[in-house]
């Protein structure tokens, strides 16, 4: 449902404009939540910010750089509350502990996700899931090199299923019945017979399951690579996490 705000950001002329003396950048990440939530990224601009919280929009710039400064000061809102676990030392706890927090944080607001997850942060708050994977990489002795590598296919899993999770839902399959059934017979008669098959399941989409398939899939990725690359490391993984 579209939030309705009111324009009432035409102060009067010489006058500052309603509001402007409480304007902080903490403030300003709130009011474009809430127009995230209300009608998506696309519906984030300086001015609807501005009707939210009743200033004039040129306010805004003595705090965030336009409409990417916004856009951010958002992401980085967002995952600078990531709460990272403490490392155990074990990779099968690690991985997936570290996946959890950032999809319970990425998800708090679903359609601020897609921006979240996509883009490319610079800042200390953007940069620490990153460096949470890196370090339990490290420590498990994987070269500095690989690290990264295994880093980004992890997060490209983890951005993946998080964003199928959030915007892809009907498409890959749904979780109401009648739509399942719906889904299902329309599958059964493509006239593919492996698409056919599995119409039972690809009609069904269950966004936790899929989730948890995901982690596990993408851990054990890890740990067979590792196995497979650097021994040594693989078995001082096991050493650690029994």
């Amino acid at each position: 449902m579209t939030r309705s705000v009111d324009a009432h950001a035409g102060a009067r002329r010489g006058r500052p404009p309603k509001g402007t003396a409480q304007l902080s950048k903490d403030v300003i990440v709130h009011a474009t939540l809430e127009v995230i939530d209300a009608e998506g990224v696309s519906g984030v601009g300086m001015r609807s910010v501005a009707r939210v919280l009743g200033v004039d929009a040129k306010s805004l710039y003595n705090h965030v750089d336009g409409k990417d400064g916004l856009l951010d000061a958002v992401a980085e809102h967002v995952l600078g509350g990531v709460r990272i676990p403490a490392a155990t030392g074990d990779l099968r706890t690690d991985l997936p502990a570290i996946a959890g927090a950032f999809r319970e944080r990425a998800l708090l607001h679903p359609e601020a996700a897609p921006l979240v997850l996509t883009r490319q942060m610079a800042s200390f708050e953007g940069l620490a899931p990153v460096e949470a994977l890196l370090s339990v990489l490290r420590s498990a002795g994987v070269p500095n090199g690989e690290s990264v590598q295994l880093m980004r296919v992890l997060l490209a899993l983890l951005i993946g299923t998080l964003l199928r999770e959030v915007q892809a839902g009907p498409t890959l399959g749904t979780s109401d019945k009648d739509s399942i059934a719906a889904r299902r017979t329309m599958l059964e008669n493509s006239g593919l017979p492996h698409v056919t098959e599995a119409a039972p399941h690809l009609a069904r989409f269950d966004r936790a399951a899929e989730y948890a398939y995901t982690v596990r899939a993408a851990t054990a990725l890890v740990l067979d690579r590792i196995s497979a690359s650097h021994p040594g490391a693989g078995e001082r993984e096991d050493r650690t996490g029994g």
